[in-house]
């Protein structure tokens, strides 16, 4: 069964939001991880976007990806820049992919307005994520056997 570990910088939307998605389109063919270079907690926002997409992530954690050393990863994903420069050495085989996706927790504005940062976020990393696991998991090619 494949492995992959999504990284961000604090583990608390981004990362968390493709959690949710490679969990959901996976559905069990895959183990998923996701951490941080820091820990900010899950943020309710990413919470309540994604409930309302029909996916739970209120169960997640944030982690730090030292936690995470000692397995052995077919695939890292980073989300943000800072991580993909920040991401402290492991050694892994792991196949490494990066998309910058926007911060939603920078957004501004009213409370509708961020809400629709973090669901326009969302759009993107649910597309990406179904995509990378239609390609890299569902793909006959790349499927253990």
């Amino acid at each position: 069964m494949k492995k992959i570990l999504v990284l961000c910088t604090g583990n608390s939307c981004r990362s968390q939001l493709a959690e949710g998605y490679l969990r959901h389109f996976a559905q069990g063919k895959a183990e998923i991880y996701s951490a941080g270079i820091e820990t900010h907690g899950v943020n309710p926002k990413a919470v309540q976007v994604m409930k309302e997409d029909g996916i739970d992530i209120s169960g997640h954690t944030s982690n730090l990806v030292d936690e995470y050393s000692h397995i052995d990863f077919d695939y890292v994903i980073t989300v943000c820049d800072n991580a993909r420069e920040s991401c402290p050495y492991f050694p892994t085989k792991a196949q490494k992919f990066h998309h910058n996706f926007p911060d939603p927790a920078k957004a501004v504005g009213t409370s509708e307005e961020v809400l629709n940062e973090f669901r326009a976020v969302r759009d993107l990393v649910k597309a990406y994520m179904k995509d990378f696991i239609e390609e890299h998991v569902n793909d006959e090619r790349y499927v253990s056997k």
